[in-house]
């Protein structure tokens, strides 16, 4: 069975690969985009990049729910331990996991990280997945930098931008980030979720496809795309 990514809307994804789920920073109760409920999602493992209430609002929730793995920083790990979650993979900017779906390494972000109630979110952190289908990256909340060249020269089937701006590097950036990256295709997100962060992700698609040599795809919350 081929590795499913179902982005979910603003930054959080629902990935099935083989039998397992994971979700990326699910943020899905309160979100204007979404179209799914934490109740509703299932989840082997939690990956969380950061400590913003957009990127963490429903994970407690969800391990509560689901019994499944957070894999964080250590600081949100920590923070999670607090509010009885009790199962956790603690990791740090750098590091790389085994896990049963594929490897997780947490990859260098430029973005700020603070937990819901002000304290000490660490890092912020992208992810590149090293799945048995190819390597997908979630640049997550972040600016642009050149580093992302070395990311992508593990050799990326699919790499996930922000482009909405203002809290995460803006369509200009991202076009940079795609060749950098040297993805195969490139997915946009992180924008029109509020009027701050709107985005005309056509156009953004268009100079994908004329400035890099990434497939542009753009898709609607809910919307599955495979390997």
């Amino acid at each position: 069975m081929a590795t499913e990514f179902t982005w979910l809307g603003h930054g959080s994804w629902s990935i099935r690969a083989g039998t397992i789920n994971i979700l990326l920073d699910p943020y899905l109760d309160d979100s204007p985009t979404v179209k799914v409920k934490s109740d509703e999602v299932e989840a082997d493992y939690i990956l969380v990049s950061h400590g913003h209430f957009d990127h963490v609002a429903d994970v407690v929730a969800i391990a509560h729910r689901t019994h499944a793995t957070v894999v964080a920083n250590f600081e949100i790990c920590e923070w999670l331990a607090k509010q009885q979650v009790k199962k956790t993979e603690q990791m740090n900017t750098g590091g790389g996991i085994d896990l049963p779906f594929g490897r997780v390494v947490m990859t260098l972000a430029h973005h700020s990280s603070g937990m819901p109630d002000g304290s000490y979110g660490g890092d912020a952190c992208g992810f590149v997945l090293k799945l048995k289908d190819g390597n997908v990256y979630f640049a997550c909340d972040t600016a642009l930098f050149l580093d992302m060249k070395l990311i992508g020269a593990v050799g990326l089937d699919l790499a996930v931008l922000p482009i909405g701006d203002r809290f995460t590097m803006g369509p200009d950036d991202a076009v940079e980030a795609t060749n950098l990256l040297a993805p195969r295709r490139v997915v946009p997100v992180h924008y029109d979720t509020w009027p701050p962060i709107a985005q005309d992700v056509n156009a953004w698609a268009q100079r994908i496809r004329v400035h890099t040599r990434a497939e542009a795809v753009v898709i609607e919350p809910g919307t599955t795309i495979t390997f």
